[in-house]
């Protein structure tokens, strides 16, 4: 199914706010549009069990420092 695409008007000064959330020059303005309903859209089941698990793991300890993974993974500082 081919997504159907339509134009909107908005004012100078919103078209400017839109152009100064863009992450780089050619992110389109949808998915700016995109980026900022994230902020308002509910959480997969699925993430919020992710997170909770994640929670529990802190909690127990179960984390490494930056440092650790650096060693574990053989990185040397840059």
């Amino acid at each position: 199914m081919m997504d159907m695409a339509t134009t909107i008007q908005v004012s100078d000064s919103l078209l400017r706010e839109l152009k100064s959330k863009k992450m780089h020059e050619k992110e389109s303005y949808e998915e700016v549009i995109w980026d900022l309903l994230e902020d308002t859209m509910e959480l997969s089941e699925e993430t919020k069990q992710d997170i909770k698990r994640s929670l529990k793991e802190i909690k127990q300890g179960k984390t490494l420092t930056l440092d650790e993974v650096k060693r574990r993974l053989k990185i040397k500082n840059v």
